[in-house]
């Protein structure tokens, strides 16, 4: 219950995900507000539970009130960043929270020309920052290959196609509608994808645990 006696990881679990849960459903909010096929069908109170809940499953559930493929692309790629984003622990997919906030950590270390990155007056060590780049540039190139593959095979829009492989890679669940009209191709594609995306960063994660001194 004492903030103060979290551990770092904690620390920096929930600041992230805080953070990315208010702008998320800011974002999401502004994009939809009058948008008469989502949010702007519904009362005050339950549009902010519904930018709030989508927000969230982005990162987790995957659970949709509102018709994903009705929204404006703008909104896609805010849920894009969320999917590719992940969940904080436990069996979430994408990269991870606190990859991100190690992350964002390193590149405000740099800009101050620290020779260390700290987080709570904790230094973090180099082999946790060597993950981080490694877990992130992994997902990145996982979704690049998998985006310029189901373009290959459905011609569908950019937009829309990456939306789907995010979500694939992410494990969460959401879709814009697209793969129900998939040709065969195109699903193992999205199968490999959630499988890689579930397994990839994981596998990498432990190998490079194993190597470190």
């Amino acid at each position: 219950r004492a903030a103060r006696r979290w551990t770092l990881t904690t620390k920096l679990t929930v600041i992230a995900y805080l953070l990315l849960l208010v702008l998320g459903a800011v974002l999401i909010g502004v994009f939809e507000w009058n948008n008469p096929s989502t949010l702007g069908r519904l009362p005050v109170g339950e549009r902010i539970g519904a930018a709030l809940l989508h927000s969230t499953d982005a990162r987790s559930s995957g659970l949709a009130t509102l018709d994903v493929g009705a929204m404006s692309q703008s909104t896609w790629l805010v849920l894009d960043g969320l999917m590719f984003i992940g969940g904080s622990a436990s069996a979430a997919g994408g990269i991870k929270v606190t990859t991100l906030a190690v992350l964002v950590l390193a590149v405000v270390a740099e800009a101050r020309g620290d020779r260390d990155t700290q987080a709570f007056g904790k230094r973090l060590p180099s082999e946790t920052l060597r993950l981080a780049i490694a877990a992130a540039l992994l997902g990145a190139l996982l979704v690049l290959v998998g985006t310029i593959a189901m373009l290959q095979i459905t011609g569908m829009p950019l937009s829309q196609t990456l939306f789907e492989v995010i979500s694939a890679f992410a494990t969460c669940g959401l879709s814009t509608g697209m793969t129900s009209t998939l040709p065969v191709a195109g699903k193992y594609v999205i199968a490999a994808l959630m499988f890689a995306g579930r397994t990839g960063t994981m596998t990498l994660a432990a190998a490079l645990a194993l190597r470190s001194r």
